[in-house]
């Protein structure tokens, strides 16, 4: 199924790496009052496209050069016979470079511009070109003002180039921020458009180039890599000759009493994307469902470490941590495959364990925390962790040194090598009981089946949230496995089985 964002670079940049490719763009040769046009006309081309019938804009303009492309948005609407005003938030004096020559056109254009007051009237479409990516700190008055009652208008929202107030290198809110239904961005991808708070602010996005040299965006550093179906790592065909022993065993260790339903979770999602054998080690009580359920997972009773080893010594992959607990039963099979030199998946209560300190993570591994065990593994608050979520992945796996899959709204994968990768699927159906399971599941058959940790890691998010976008579709209700056949059609798509 296509996605809206399928034809954007994967490429994603901090606001100064597109400051700085703005800059050598206009040393080598194009103006940035033409740079500046550009942008005008793109988000001019959107507005239209998205609200052909409004015939009437308000634009919002600091005193930056964000500023700028708002008052060549007012030229054109005025020029295309719609009826437009500019509400000068910042003081136009200030304006200085491209911004002053935008806004000396749209006087001449005969725009009318008034200065901001809390009882102007904002009518048609709201264009927010307040602050753009420049800003550091909390919006300040009368900036944070001029935002909340935008956000209390019923008027549609277009931000130009990102919402005023949104960090463009993190997705977080610096103190207030515009709620857009469009954003308009330029030149290059920012990562703060796609994770954190982002996403509940940023409404459609576009994005365009602006005609930029493409050898010199080619040039310019990357904070993250976003996850895109063209790009994605893939399984190898398998041949005719297959068979089982090829795929790796895996082994799920967890559901303690009450939470069996993790743990099989976990073995269906990996028997359902391909790992050769699936077992599961899990309390007594828990076996007859798994074989009513599933009768191709081998499911084995374990109530002590003693009898988890010789599972442990037959499998390739482990999975740990689905229902585990933290009771003494699941703090001892945890320390017994802490020592263990195969590729492991570490989730939930596994997680928990760790960063209380009982075990100590072996190297290689997956983890796949949610904030608030991503809080507790580093020490630090939620917000903390919700307030730099890439810088928050990088630590953790450079502590740890394992791959990281730190979840919520644009999932972040990080490796101890400094990679990060970023994926802007999924749906807010899936805000949903069990969810992690099956990622962990797919994320060990995935490694079973050959490929590195931090591959591995990153088309086991990018599946996972595709699947949940497609059957979140349907609305609430969703249920952790209603994902899995999903997941694994859109493998099959994505990595077919035969050539």
């Amino acid at each position: 199924m296509p996605h809206p964002h399928d034809d954007f670079p994967t490429r994603l940049h901090t606001a100064a790496q597109v400051r700085d490719l703005d800059a050598r763009l206009i040393a080598a040769g194009t103006p940035g009052f033409e740079l500046m046009q550009r942008a005008a006309h793109a988000t001019w081309r959107a507005l239209r496209r998205r609200w052909p019938d409004a015939g009437c804009v308000t634009v919002l303009a600091g005193r930056g050069n964000n500023a700028g492309d708002g008052y060549l948005v007012a030229v054109l609407a005025r020029r295309a016979g719609w009826q437009v005003q500019v509400l000068a938030v910042g003081d136009p004096a200030q304006l200085s470079g491209d911004a002053a020559l935008a806004h000396a056109e749209a006087r001449a254009a005969g725009v009318p511009i008034q200065a901001w007051s809390e009882c102007a009237a904002l009518h048609g479409v709201l264009v927010d070109a307040l602050l753009g990516t420049g800003l550091s700190g909390d919006v300040r008055e009368p900036y944070a003002q001029a935002i909340r009652l935008m956000n209390a208008s019923e008027a549609p929202v277009l931000a130009v180039d990102i919402p005023s107030g949104l960090c463009a290198d993190t997705g977080r809110v610096l103190g207030v921020a515009v709620r857009s239904d469009l954003t308009v961005t330029f030149i290059g991808l920012k990562l703060g458009l796609f994770t954190a708070e982002a996403p509940a602010l940023v409404g459609e996005l576009v994005f365009d180039d602006l005609q930029g040299d493409a050898t010199i965006v080619a040039q310019t550093p990357v904070q993250a890599i976003r996850l895109a179906s063209s790009s994605l790592p893939r399984l190898a065909p398998r041949p005719r000759t297959a068979h089982k022993g090829q795929y790796g065993h895996l082994l799920v260790v967890g559901g303690d009493r009450g939470m069996g339903g993790a743990a099989l979770l976990a073995a269906e999602s990996a028997l359902r994307t391909g790992a050769g054998m699936v077992s599961l080690a899990t309390r007594a009580e828990h076996v007859p469902a798994v074989l009513a359920r599933r009768p191709e997972v081998m499911a084995v009773a374990v109530a002590s470490a003693n009898q988890l080893l010789p599972l442990v010594e037959r499998a390739d992959v482990l999975v740990v941590g689905p229902g585990l607990g933290q009771m003494a039963w699941g703090r001892s099979l945890l320390s017994a495959v802490a020592g263990v030199g195969l590729a492991q998946v570490w989730d939930a209560d596994a997680l928990n364990l760790l960063a209380a300190g009982a075990v100590s993570l072996p190297e290689g591994c997956v983890i796949t925390p949610h904030p608030g065990e991503a809080s507790r593994l580093l020490g630090q608050s939620v917000q903390a962790i919700q307030g730099d979520r890439p810088a928050a992945a990088r630590a953790l796996a450079a502590r740890y040194q394992a791959v990281v899959v730190l979840k919520g709204a644009g999932s972040l994968v990080a490796a101890p090598d400094g990679r990060l990768a970023l994926c802007d699927r999924g749906h807010p159906a899936m805000a949903s009981a069990g969810l992690g399971d099956v990622l962990a599941g797919l994320t060990g058959a995935l490694l079973a089946q050959g490929l590195p940790a931090f591959e591995a890691a990153c088309l086991a998010v990018w599946l996972h949230a595709a699947a949940g976008e497609q059957v979140g579709a349907l609305g609430r209700g969703l249920a952790a496995g209603d994902l899995i056949a999903t997941v694994r059609q859109l493998l099959e798509e994505q990595s077919p089985c035969l050539k």
